[in-house]
């Protein structure tokens, strides 16, 4: 696959925006920002743009896709109904980085993008740029993050590059991203709020906006773990995924995008060290200094508070364990610059599982592949 692949620079986003949304519209495929990481957009409507999604990430074709709209008026053409509490949630937190598993119009977009099944994704992204480009493209846009599938999600216009450079037609820089972790995905059952994966908008967040009557049921963010959640609330009678021709694929395909298979990996072995400060501290240095009497080079991603206590080939600093938004935002650029280093060993720290600290270990978890010590 090699195509030329146009760079807008931030200096060229309003001429840039509309050649992007040009190529969009023509069935091309475009990266571009979001509040949460870039994602990879083609026209939801077609069966080939979505395809050469899935050709330049080297993504599976059974994990379904997120579209993205301008606004929620464009719920109208894609699902077949939206309940009260989700227009309730979805006054709360849109834009924003909420996203809805809807009943799906039949024909409303391709079945490479819903997975063969009958729900489709749905969110209203924050970044301004993001909603003018779904505007100006008109039509829906699916958009899984702008990542070779299994990288770490890209927070930078030039992450998009190093994976996709002569794979897709564009890449929109509109600056670093805002949260650095992709969005929260929910399906509403009756008064019960699911969360499938956990995001920018946190579980505590849900129930404060939802009221005392409905319950937020949050899996342990691991993938078995949302993906059973995701099972439990499907239908019977699921076709599964695209291009199956059997029942088989319902059994296996999830509701939500990104919980079936491992992702955000560095190159490097990677494990995770959760439990008390303290010993914490001790099992990261432990496991450390173990691979490097192995000859690895090695990397610590540890929180503000800790770093200056290791020794390493290379100390990333996340942010603060008060604070672990921070950690957010940089996680996937940390994890990037550990391939860049060349590191065959990577430690991380955990964090407490408050706020937006669960999706944070969820995405951690998945980084090291569900390799976890714990102090």
């Amino acid at each position: 696959m090699n195509r030329q692949t146009q760079y807008w620079a931030p200096e060229r986003l309003d001429s840039g925006l509309i050649e992007a949304a040009s190529a969009l519209a023509a069935g091309g495929v475009v990266a571009f920002p979001t509040e949460t990481v870039y994602g990879l957009g083609g026209d939801a409507r077609s069966t080939e743009a979505v395809e050469r999604i899935f050709a330049a990430k080297g993504r599976p074709s059974d994990n379904p896709l997120i579209v993205h709209l301008a606004d929620a008026a464009g719920l109208d053409g894609l699902a077949a109904g939206v309940s009260s509490l989700e227009r309730k949630l979805m006054a709360a937190f849109w834009p924003g980085p909420l996203t809805f598993v809807l009943p799906a119009l039949p024909g409303a977009v391709s079945p490479r993008v819903t997975a063969g099944l009958d729900t489709v994704a749905v969110r209203v992204p924050a970044h301004e740029t993001a909603r003018r480009l779904i505007a100006a493209a008109g039509c829906p846009i699916a958009a899984p993050s702008a990542n070779r599938s299994g990288r770490p999600s890209p927070t930078l216009a030039r992450h998009v590059l190093d994976d996709l450079d002569g794979r897709i037609d564009g890449v929109l820089d509109g600056g670093p991203t805002g949260v650095g972790l992709e969005s929260t995905v929910v399906r509403v059952m009756g008064d019960v709020v699911h969360v499938l994966r956990p995001g920018g908008v946190t579980a505590e967040q849900l129930r404060a906006a939802a009221g005392p009557d409905v319950r937020v049921e949050s899996g342990s963010g691991d993938v078995g773990d949302v993906g059973e959640a995701a099972r439990e609330v499907a239908p019977s009678g699921d076709a599964g995924a695209a291009g199956a021709d059997d029942g088989s694929a319902a059994e296996t395909a999830p509701r939500s995008p990104g919980v079936k298979y491992t992702h955000y990996a560095p190159q490097g072995e990677m494990v995770l060290v959760t439990g008390d400060a303290a010993p914490m501290r001790a099992t990261v240095q432990s496991a450390a200094d173990a691979a490097r009497a192995r000859g690895l080079s090695v990397g610590i991603l540890a929180c503000a508070e800790h770093a200056g206590d290791y020794r390493a080939d290379a100390v990333l600093v996340l942010g603060s364990r008060a604070e672990p938004g921070e950690a957010a935002q940089t996680l996937y650029a940390a994890l990037r610059e550990c391939d860049d280093r060349g590191l065959g060993y990577i430690v991380a720290e955990g964090y407490p599982e408050d706020g937006i600290g669960a999706a944070l270990m969820n995405r951690l978890r998945k980084a090291a592949g569900g390799h976890v010590l714990q102090a």
